[in-house]
């Protein structure tokens, strides 16, 4: 059991380097808000928009099928459940559907002994159904398929867009473009440094996180204990304990961290400068950011609900 292949969501990828790797990490956060702010107030068809949108974003920049194959598959099918789910699930609508038209027609013609005919009304044919599909107990209406829509689009557009984010820029490149876009903080007396390399930290940890857990879960099923001998009051005793030696090497490794960094010398931002990475906008960079600008204008202009 290997969770840092079992689990990839967030993992840098370092090789090969795609065109997205090489896109300033600066212009890649203001892409992801994009997709995570356009989504609000937005129609179904540019809610499905955004997930073919990712999805061409991973064919084409080449990423290697091993990589990508796995967490897609899975969360497609996550989103796919998710969409059934939601549309057979109850609109919530406390109501009884009626027709618009009654179902005797010739209520609407017009008596034949009445000498001279009343003008009717010119009513629309065009024919509208509130319930999309119903056979025995699954029952689609069109407020329960708008909410799957929306339920299963947000679900893959949030998850899969920040991955392919994390998938595509070095943690080093994140703090850096974080740093940068917090500069106007400074004015405020923020400590930006300090945050950005809280983050870089946390970033890091999470390999760690991932090792001494798949440690400790090998170390119980090398033991071969017999969990039905133990009973729930036994199970429950072992796992508090792997949880209390999991939480005593996550201070362990936190301490060795913080040490080895006051021997190199960081004490605090004054006295030891933090090179993060190089910013600088490229001809590739001012592409995305044109393609970006088209991208809300096609929002503003289409993509508006109300």
């Amino acid at each position: 059991m290997d969770l840092l292949r079992s689990l990839p969501l967030g993992l840098y990828l370092e090789q090969p380097q795609t065109w997205l790797h090489k896109l300033d990490p600066r212009v890649k956060i203001a892409w992801l808000m994009s997709f995570l702010t356009s989504y609000s107030f937005a129609t179904n068809e540019w809610r499905i928009l955004l997930v073919v949108l990712l999805i061409l974003f991973t064919l084409v920049a080449k990423i290697p099928r091993r990589v990508w194959q796995q967490q897609l598959g899975w969360l497609l099918t996550l989103t796919v459940l998710v969409l059934f789910i939601a549309a057979v699930s109850p609109d919530g609508l406390g109501v009884n559907y009626q027709p618009r038209l009654p179902a005797n027609e010739q209520i609407l013609a017009p008596k034949s002994n009445s000498p001279v005919p009343t003008p009717q009304p010119a009513l629309s044919t065009k024919k509208y159904s509130y319930v999309l599909f119903h056979q025995g107990p699954v029952r689609i209406t069109r407020r329960s398929l708008d909410l799957a829509v929306r339920l299963s689009t947000i679900l893959f557009t949030v998850i899969y867009s920040t991955n392919l984010y994390l998938l595509t820029t070095a943690p080093e490149e994140i703090t850096a473009a974080i740093e940068s876009l917090m500069q106007p903080l400074r004015r405020l007396k923020l400590p930006v440094t300090e945050i950005t390399l809280t983050l870089t930290l946390s970033l890091r940890f999470i390999p760690l996180v991932l090792e001494e857990v798949q440690n400790l879960i090998r170390s119980v099923m090398t033991r071969a204990i017999n969990w039905k001998k133990l009973g729930l009051k036994g199970a429950v005793k072992v796992w508090m304990i792997v949880a209390e030696r999991l939480l005593e090497n996550l201070l362990l490794r936190a301490d060795q961290m913080a040490n080895a960094m006051m021997v190199r010398g960081f004490t605090s931002p004054n006295e030891h400068k933090v090179q993060w990475h190089e910013l600088r906008l490229k001809r590739w960079d001012w592409f995305a950011i044109a393609t970006l600008t088209l991208f809300w204008g096609v929002r503003v202009i289409s993509g508006n609900k109300f």
